[in-house]
């Protein structure tokens, strides 16, 4: 079993800013050298999120709406926003929903995505970040 790690970085725009990192995980595995195995991938931060969708323009318009009905930015009194005032109590939440990683097996090098579902990372922080995600594949 090999072990490779990769790193991204993204200069987002926070907001609810989507990213297709679909190309940049396909470009990483090819040059993992790796086969078979599986790749997780990480966001070491609590107010972004990893998830899959189809990536056009109507899913994620959607996908920003129901965030906007779930966790609202206004209208709500956060208890984190309380404590820190920092205003991203909702962008805390929404990451907490989806999450922060996803695992995906490959074979023959190739990831096992179904046709229309892309690899989405989501900022959902009040403010522009410079974001780092985590690629590590094992397998042989």
């Amino acid at each position: 079993m090999t072990v490779y790690t990769h790193f991204l970085h993204l200069d987002t725009k926070g907001d609810c800013d989507f990213a297709d990192l679909t190309e940049p995980v396909m470009q990483a595995l090819g040059e993992s050298g790796l086969r078979d195995g599986v790749v997780t991938i990480f966001t070491p931060s609590s107010t972004s999120a990893l998830t899959t969708i189809e990536y056009e323009p109507g899913a994620l318009a959607d996908l920003k709406r129901f965030f906007d009905q779930v966790a609202p930015q206004f209208g709500q009194e956060y208890r984190h926003n309380l404590r820190w005032g920092d205003g991203n109590g909702h962008s805390h939440l929404r990451a907490a929903i989806l999450g922060p990683s996803l695992a995906i097996p490959f074979v023959s090098g190739r990831l096992t995505l179904g046709t229309w579902q892309q690899i989405l990372f989501v900022d959902f922080d009040v403010r522009p970040r410079q974001r780092r995600i985590v690629l590590q594949f094992v397998g042989q």
